[in-house]
């Protein structure tokens, strides 16, 4: 799977806010609960189970790569472009079985609009401490 959209913001605000998964559940509309493990590997509490994340690559404001136990997914990463409009982020994913690519594709997309709709509140003075995350605001 593979997933593009451009974001109305620098390659550094969303590689920072990319990089702290920390905060996923904040607007992450998959994601409800993030614990570190230990550096680069955390448990998270999703609406379709408990994955584990491992990160094994991060190259800042280019691309971050990780492995997931406990999710469909068995690889995931993400490449960050600046463009003129802003910053293009690449969402890409390999899964076991073929059947679940329709579902992945529609992960894929409500995940990059979450992350869309998080940066454009943030973009426009919103607080990140008060941001509450909606399902409608991505459709």
């Amino acid at each position: 799977m593979d997933k593009k959209i451009i974001i109305k913001a620098s390659l550094n605000k969303i590689y920072d806010i990319m990089k702290d998964y920390s905060t996923l559940p904040r607007w992450n509309i998959v994601i409800n609960e993030a614990t570190e493990l230990e550096p680069g590997k955390y448990f998270f509490k999703t609406n379709v189970g408990d994955v584990i994340n491992t990160e094994i690559e991060n190259i800042p404001n280019e691309r971050m790569t990780s492995t997931q136990e406990g999710s469909p997914m068995t690889s995931i990463g993400y490449i960050f472009k600046p463009v003129d409009e802003g910053t293009e982020v690449t969402l890409w994913a390999e899964f076991e079985l073929e059947d679940q690519r329709n579902v992945m594709d529609i992960a894929g997309d409500l995940f990059l609009k979450s992350l869309k709709v998080y940066v454009d509140y943030i973009e426009a003075g919103g607080n990140p401490e008060e941001y509450k995350k909606k399902f409608s605001a991505i459709k």
